[in-house]
């Protein structure tokens, strides 16, 4: 995904990114019923009824509903920022004062050849003094607030939301009032009643696995539909399909 390395002082230590967890959900592709052929998502603009080219298409910033300010892929570019090679860590932090509904995404940090020695101890020493790097770094042409951490002798990365992406929770709470005291005991009771070790080894994803077991039935009991072959001529790309559809489109009105 990405390599570089994590800096801070004097250290630069080489990595390279890579996924801490992968998507638990499973995914379909939409098929014409009739035939089974992959649907494919096309722009389409309703005012002249008819599929927009990839040439055409821009981007819009909406400042009130119906009305944008067009921006240039161009003008996106020079505010772009450079792209880093380097995860350079600004401070140090104690994560336990990181309120989780900041976290994103984990990643790993794997140490490059010559970086070993430099990644071992600086992952021993976050962990003894639990602390964590806290870094921006840019990576496909976006600006990421990260903390760098020590989990299993291993550095992880998480990707942080900014504070104005974090929204107020003003209004959740209900209104202060005095508790009783024996209602507040029981709760507390309920609770070390119910108090565990965590252990996510402990549950599953029961949908996905019940999905899985339909897929698996549906495969002993149905062969596998197949999409029908599309015949494309030699060398034509998706712009040319979308002029071919637009002409069919155009002679549809003609004949009604």
């Amino acid at each position: 995904m990405w390599s570089g390395t994590v800096s801070f002082s004097l250290v630069a230590i080489p990595v390279r990114l890579v996924k801490a967890v992968k998507p638990g959900h499973i995914t379909f592709r939409t098929l014409h019923r009739t035939d089974y052929s992959p649907l494919a998502r096309r722009m389409y603009c309703p005012k002249h009824e008819q599929i927009v080219p990839p040439d055409e298409i821009v981007r819009g910033y909406e400042i009130v509903p119906d009305r944008y300010l067009p921006i240039t892929d161009e003008e996106l570019e020079s505010v772009s920022p450079e792209r880093s090679r380097t995860i350079e860590i600004i401070e140090f932090i104690d994560m336990d004062e990181v309120d989780p509904i900041y976290y994103d995404h984990p990643y790993y940090l794997v140490p490059l050849k010559g970086g070993e020695k430099a990644y071992r101890l600086l992952a021993e020493v976050m962990r003894r003094t639990n602390r964590a790097g806290l870094a921006k770094f840019v990576m496909v042409e976006r600006e990421y607030l990260v903390a760098v951490i020590s989990t299993e002798g291993a550095l992880a990365m998480i990707t942080l939301h900014y504070s104005e992406e974090v929204l107020p929770d003003d209004g959740i709470a209900p209104k202060e009032e005095k508790m009783d005291a024996k209602e507040l005991s029981l709760m507390e009771q309920s609770i070390r009643n119910m108090t565990a070790d965590f252990d996510p080894g402990k549950y599953a994803n029961n949908r996905r696995e019940s999905v899985m077991e339909l897929v698996k039935l549906k495969m002993k009991e149905h062969a596998p539909v197949e999409a029908p072959a599309v015949e494309e001529e030699a060398g034509v790309g998706p712009p040319d399909l979308v002029a071919a559809l637009e002409e069919i489109m155009r002679d549809v009105k003609k004949s009604r």
